[in-house]
Order: C-alpha cells, then structure tokens, then sequence
C-alpha cells in the first residue's frame, strides 16, 4: 500500500520522505521475521515493540505526506487505519506472548 502510494504524482519525487516511509513500512514485517526467528519469546518481544514504533512512524510520515498533498485524505486515512490495524494486532500478539 505504501509502495503504490509512494511512487505516483509528486510523492514519487520527494525522495526524503518516500524513502523513510518506505523503510518503515519494510521494518514492520522484517521485525516480525526477525523476531519470528528469536530464541526467547523476550526477544520476540522486543522486535514486535519495534514493528510498533515503525507502525506509529508510518502514521507521522502520512500527516507529513497528507500536509503536501501528495495523498488524497482517503488515501490517508485507509494507510493510516491499515497502519493502526498493524499495531493492534502486533499488541495483541505481544499479550498472547507474554502469557507463554
């Protein structure tokens, strides 16, 4: 999704932004690998906390992104749901782990 958005219209030639928020949206899912492949569920943890904080960065790059008019509201508001949704579930999973 960010990928789509990052590469159309005048966000494709911002560079700065596009790239960061790219990163952050990659380290989501990369911190959930990497941590998938931890020896403890403490370990895990921690990488699941990071997925978090990429999560809430995807979020500010957004405003900064909606602020520009590189993204339509609607665009915002679906990445920034679905951006939501990441970090709830990734909570979720953190509870789930932390009973084990």
């Amino acid at each position: 999704m960010i990928y789509d958005l990052t590469n159309k219209g005048s966000f494709r030639r911002d560079f700065g932004l596009r790239e960061q928020i790219q990163r952050a949206a990659v380290s989501c899912m990369s911190n959930v690998a990497e941590g998938f492949d931890s020896d403890t569920n403490q370990q895990f943890i921690q990488m699941l906390s990071y997925t978090k904080r990429s999560s809430s960065e995807v979020q500010s790059e957004l405003y900064a992104a909606l602020d520009r008019e590189y993204i339509a509201k609607e665009e915002f508001d679906n990445s920034y749901n679905q951006a939501a949704t990441v970090r709830k579930l990734t909570n979720g999973f953190i509870r789930y782990l932390r009973k084990g």
